[in-house]
């Protein structure tokens, strides 16, 4: 009979008290396996037979903080494996989790240098902590428009300089992550590509935080499980962004599940963000799906803003202008003031 165990070390642990907590659990002849979530080291413990001698053992050792049972499928990112919320980094001067919130905020697509250093500055105005932007979209029709790619990159890293606005870009394809990376402070994994196993070592191999979309069919286990395809490949800033699934509904463009966000932080210590654009379809709705979303305390949002929605090359009945976004932002701010007495624009990392 196997047995999982997670052991959370001090952050504080010296090298000789890791060594001597891994040589314990070889002893036994027990597999392991060790990740950093933050600054605390990780052991997962695949136990086969009887564990008990060692999980009485193992929390009395230097160094240990807790040795537990874990079970569900997902170790890594299970609240249990963590003493606190994770929070990630938003580019150098900003994080979301663990109390800090951010809005991410940008056109669908980068489209051409006016529509993207306008809404670069208009969502730097209105407090955002993130530009998002496409440089690679993935469509469901083969004709529609794709991104710029490589130029589409170069443009992010222009916004970048001029605004000093971190940026949020998707990457599609395993090949193609090192070249997003140069330019982006944070990797997204969209709803299409939630389940590329591949695409989610990669990037869990790099260095970039990484923003994973739940997928629009995926219940909260399949979208924690591939999260922790992230993490054990040895990348532990993940953050979660719930943005709607499927239904029979075609009012909407997704259904947004606004008990995604409280259930999903019962499960997992990684920040949950939420995309009350992609949640509705309409911009109309953005503002009072954010808001519901706040108040069930998501740890950011991500909002697309295009400075002329009509003329968009996607998703412009969701995008909002640059004044709806700043009267979005103010909304946002009141009620978090109101909630927990904090301000909307994430605190300095």
């Amino acid at each position: 009979m196997s047995r999982e165990l997670i052991v959370v070390m001090r952050e504080e642990a010296l090298p000789q008290e890791v060594e001597a907590v891994l040589e314990r659990i070889r002893l036994d002849g027990f597999q392991l396996h060790t990740t950093m979530v933050g600054e605390r080291l990780l052991i997962s413990v695949l136990a086969e037979g009887d564990s008990a001698q060692l999980e009485q053992m193992l929390p009395q050792m230097d160094g240990v903080v807790r040795a537990l049972p874990v079970q569900s499928p997902y170790k890594l990112v299970a609240k249990e494996a963590s003493d606190r919320p994770s929070a990630v980094p938003i580019g150098p001067t900003a994080l979301i989790g663990d109390g800090h919130f951010g809005v991410i905020a940008g056109p669908c697509a980068v489209e051409d240098p006016d529509q993207l250093f306008a809404a670069a500055r208009a969502v730097r105005e209105a407090g955002a902590v993130a530009m998002r932007g496409g440089a690679y979209k993935p469509r469901s029709s083969p004709y529609s428009f794709q991104g710029l790619g490589p130029e589409g990159l170069r443009l992010l890293a222009e916004a970048k300089a001029r605004t000093g606005l971190a940026i949020v870009t998707e990457v599609l394809d395993p090949r193609h992550v090192e070249a997003v990376s140069a330019v982006a402070d944070v990797l997204q994994v969209g709803a299409r590509n939630m389940q590329n196993f591949a695409l989610l070592r990669e990037v869990g191999q790099g260095s970039r935080p990484v923003m994973l979309k739940r997928g629009m069919n995926a219940t909260y286990e399949e979208w924690l499980m591939a999260a922790e395809y992230i993490l054990a490949s040895g990348n532990p800033n993940v953050m979660l962004c719930e943005r709607g699934v499927r239904s029979f509904e075609t009012y909407t463009r997704n259904l947004f599940d606004v008990a995604a966000i409280p259930a999903v932080h019962e499960l997992s210590h990684l920040p949950v963000i939420a995309d009350p654009s992609h949640g509705s379809g309409r911009w109309r709705m953005v503002e009072p799906l954010a808001l519901a979303a706040v108040a069930a305390g998501a740890d950011g949002l991500l909002v697309e803003v295009h400075p002329n929605p009509a003329r968009a090359l996607s998703d412009g009945a969701q995008s909002l202008t640059p004044d709806h976004f700043s009267r979005l932002m103010t909304a946002v701010t009141a009620l978090r003031r109101a909630l927990i007495g904090q301000e909307t624009i994430a605190p300095k990392a």
